[in-house]
């Protein structure tokens, strides 16, 4: 039986629940664009308003203790690839305030992966990579590699690690950009109460995630052997992003004791 490890990254109601349906309709539209170019405007507005949706959360739940409570959302990967599947999940929660633990992780494989963070980041979470798998999935099916000799599989499970790597770039950058907007909007006897608010979030997350969580341990993170992560970081690049979260430079996992 497989360990459960963990990851971290190396990445409503009223007005944001109205926010966050117009993102699902742009992610579907995104889906269904007969271009790449027609795809990245629906893309470009729905990464925009689910940023916005993240803060405008974050924000009532501060004015409303209790109302965002923090939790798990267990979501089950398959094969192929799982594991892979498993990382965009976690990197995408992790960019988007939550923390992420894997179940059954084992000979390359993940059985479940349970996102662990705000009700509201966790909706965001799930959105987004419900999305991005449909994306990458059918990108996925006809990657190969440009040398004969290497193994497809090789090939597309490093062609995914790029892709996820990517998506938490532009991920946490979205939601940095949203977080400066809110500030600059905000009075200047409460220019610093957005980052404070965000700040003591991502606090309440870590301290709850290790009293819930309390034995895991660092684990080193695999090297993929596969050529196509630079083909996977362009896929990544032109990915629709209806909700928001994504995979981050030097990101580690654990292993549960």
């Amino acid at each position: 039986m497989g360990a459960e490890t963990t990851g971290t990254a190396t990445t409503g109601t009223g007005k944001t629940g109205t926010k966050l349906e117009t993102v699902r309709k742009l992610l579907a539209k995104a889906e269904r664009a007969a271009t790449a170019a027609e795809s990245e405007i629906y893309t470009a507005k729905a990464v925009e308003l689910m940023a916005r949706h993240g803060i405008d959360a974050a924000l009532l739940a501060a004015s409303a203790p209790g109302s965002d409570a923090i939790g798990p959302l267990r979501i089950g990967m398959q094969d192929p690839y799982s594991a892979g599947k498993a990382r965009l999940l976690g990197w995408t929660a992790a960019a988007l305030g939550c923390r992420w633990v894997l179940h059954g992780a084992w000979g390359g494989k993940v059985a479940a992966v349970t996102v662990f963070g705000h009700a509201s980041d966790r909706e965001r979470v799930e959105v987004l990579y419900t999305s991005l798998l449909l994306q990458a999935t059918a990108q996925l099916v006809r990657a190969r590699p440009a040398w004969p000799g290497e193994s497809v599989a090789a090939y597309r499970r490093s062609w995914l690690e790029g892709f996820a790597a990517q998506i938490h770039r532009r991920l946490v950058e979205a939601e940095e950009r949203a977080a400066g907007d809110a500030t600059a909007r905000a009075p200047a006897s409460g220019a610093t109460g957005v980052a404070v608010v965000l700040a003591d979030r991502r606090r309440r997350v870590d301290k709850e995630f290790a009293t819930t969580y309390p034995r895991l341990a660092t684990l080193r993170p695999s090297a993929l052997s596969g050529s196509g992560r630079t083909a996977g970081a362009l896929a990544g690049q032109r990915a629709d992003l209806g909700g928001g979260g994504g995979l981050g430079v030097g990101r580690q996992r654990a292993l549960g004791a």
